[in-house]
């Protein structure tokens, strides 16, 4: 194999030390991140006797014409930051806990007076709040949180409150399912605390140690003569012993227990985790792997997942039961101590009830995988069938696999955006996804949507034509939201710039009309077509997109347009609250205090733009 000089040379000085290495292909990208205590040792051991390597490492090796370094003071620092590299560059020959939706969490708002419990796809660490999850199923994730709701007097609506008098109480509040009303100031925030503390135990599978807590909280209030209180606490005694029978003893001992299992099928790669509290099996929930072909990579994707997984978990248990020996076992552990506070141990059981308990997630994990399959293949296989028909019904020359819609967004003429989508083979490229902020020239006149749909066609079509990468794949279809003028105008913008190829239609809202150019008659397709659905589909969602968009676009200039009426307020001030806030409603809602304490601000501007706002946002509304 013949290497490149450049290639030569860095193998020959290569560092004694530990750290990570970037492997890159002929394009400069990341296509593999590994980590090692000798840096020099593990690099050099790719490039040895191509005999030695596994076939998968042999077509790595093959891709890779150079290398970046980056050294640790310790192998632990490089295993934290060969967790982040991965996740950062996502590259083709590591073993990937596949993410392509981002996983969702139960939030408790603990950094707020009166804490909610929220669904969230995103964790933000050190920002005061208790994050639970990650969860592969967000259907359970709402049953949680509406049992929950029931169990537990929390707030249930999506607003943070002071327990200042802000208005009456709400429906939820004379239904009985919002006790405190924090917006009109009827909270007890001992009360609250209390169910707050409950929430977290039921969360954390600790249910034996919240129906202590609340059977003495019963009694306590018995004895106190508060009937009602006790009263409730017994009914939520109950629905938590109805939730308990349910789940499963599986030791006598009370460990907290994490069991992965891991199953392979043809390139295909699935993880099945049961999570055991107080010895009692609460949960599982199923993960895929990207990136591991075969049975022999059932060590480096065990070990992978392992660090990816807990880099992410708000939860580590004591002991974590694996289905194979790791290289690596020592170090995850220090890892992992460090993560939790306390010793975390490795296991992999040869016999007795763990065996036969990880035995048991396998053959869960064989299901899963099996049944994600066989969804896939039916799911691909209605696609290829709407494409096909798609293509049939449009005259088209070939299937249409990249489709790019586009939509624009305004009112009446002001906040003015453009979206544009893709999916590939019927299914959504985000990466890909584009927002424009449309800006007609003077000369344009009144502005309206052909115009602004002209210019968007436009700039997405004179970028390819410059070369720029982004824009540099053509789709096979271009789909515009509206009718005959919007459609005649995006013809008429890629004509202009010699893209008379790229076949266009339009769909209008009001009876699914396909328009196509060059015939008056609209094309009208069955109402359960496939490739109606699929049209459906793209057109809802560069719509959503767009909707987005110009709210995010409305929302900084309404936010900046009474700024500018404060005196003090200047465009760095200005700039720093719009990037702090974010949003009319975040910044009305926060207080003099929490204004002051954003960058650039002090208190006196903080209690004039305080005033201001409420003074301008009440009187509007």
């Amino acid at each position: 194999m013949v290497r490149s000089t450049t290639l030569q040379e860095k193998l020959k000085s290569l560092p004694s030390q530990p750290g990570c290495y970037l492997y890159k292909d002929s394009a400069g990208d990341v296509i593999y991140v590994g980590k090692a205590l000798n840096l020099k040792n593990r690099v050099r051991s790719y490039f040895q006797k191509q005999s030695a390597l596994t076939m998968k490492t042999r077509a790595l090796v093959e891709k890779i014409v150079d290398f970046d370094l980056i050294i640790t003071d310790s192998e632990l620092e490089a295993l934290i930051l060969e967790c982040n590299l991965i996740k950062e560059y996502k590259p083709y020959y590591n073993v990937r806990l596949r993410d392509d939706k981002h996983y969702p969490y139960l939030v408790l708002t603990l950094s707020e007076q009166f804490p909610r419990l929220l669904l969230t796809r995103r964790v933000h660490k050190g920002d005061g709040n208790r994050y639970f999850g990650p969860f592969t199923n967000s259907r359970a994730v709402w049953d949680s949180m509406r049992l929950i709701y029931r169990l537990f007097p929390l707030v249930t609506c999506r607003k943070k409150w002071t327990n200042k008098v802000e208005q009456r109480p709400c429906l939820y509040y004379h239904m009985g399912r919002c006790p405190q009303a924090p917006c009109a100031g009827l909270a007890n925030e001992g009360i609250y605390k209390q169910a707050v503390d409950d929430v977290e135990l039921f969360l954390e599978g600790k249910q034996d140690t919240l129906l202590r807590k609340m059977r003495s909280d019963m009694d306590a209030e018995a004895e106190n003569l508060e009937f009602e209180r006790a009263a409730r606490l017994r009914d939520q005694i109950a629905a938590v012993e109805a939730l308990i029978a349910r789940q499963k003893v599986l030791s006598v001992n009370g460990t907290d227990q994490d069991i992965v299992a891991l199953v392979m099928d043809h390139g295909s790669a699935a993880v099945q985790m049961f999570f055991v509290r107080n010895g009692k099996l609460i949960g599982q929930e199923h993960f895929l792997l990207d990136g591991a072909q075969n049975e022999e990579d059932i060590e480096e994707a065990t070990s992978e997942f392992v660090k990816q997984y807990y880099q992410e978990a708000q939860y580590v248990p004591s002991e974590i039961i694996l289905p194979t020996h790791l290289e690596e076992t020592d170090i995850i552990e220090q890892w992992l101590k460090q993560k939790k506070g306390t010793k975390v141990t490795l296991t992999v059981p040869e016999r007795g009830s763990k065996r036969n308990l990880l035995e048991l997630a396998a053959t869960n994990a064989k299901q899963a995988l099996d049944e994600i399959k066989q969804n896939s293949a039916r799911e691909l296989d209605r696609t290829l069938t709407a494409l096909a028909e798609l293509q049939d019904a449009l005259g088209l020359d070939d299937i249409p696999e990249i489709i790019e819609a586009f939509d624009i967004s305004t009112i009446q003429g002001r906040f003015s955006v453009g979206g544009m989508v893709v999916f590939h083979q019927g299914k959504p490229a985000k990466s890909e996804y584009r927002r424009f902020r449309v800006q007609l020239p003077e000369s344009v006149g009144e502005p309206n949507d052909f115009a602004m749909m002209s210019e968007v066609i436009t700039r997405r079509l004179r970028e390819a034509k410059e070369g720029n990468s982004k824009f540099s794949r053509l789709p096979d279809l271009m789909l515009i939201d509206g009718g005959k003028g919007q459609l005649g105008v995006a013809r008429e913008a890629a004509l202009a710039l010699g893209y008379e190829k790229i076949p266009m239609i339009g769909i209008a809202k009001q009876f699914e009309l396909i328009f196509l150019p060059g015939r008056s008659d609209p094309l009208v397709l069955p109402k359960n077509s496939p490739a109606l659905l699929l049209l459906q589909r793209v057109r809802d969602e560069v719509h959503r997109f767009s909707i987005t968009y110009h709210r995010t676009v409305r929302g900084k200039q309404a936010i900046s347009s009474i700024l500018d009426e404060i005196s003090g307020v200047g465009p760095t001030r200005r700039k720093s609250l719009v990037k702090h806030f974010g949003s009319v409603d975040l910044l009305k809602r926060a207080s003099i205090d929490e204004i002051a304490a954003a960058p650039t601000m002090n208190r006196k501007v903080a209690t004039a733009v305080y005033n201001t706002l409420h003074t301008a946002l009440t009187t509007k509304e």
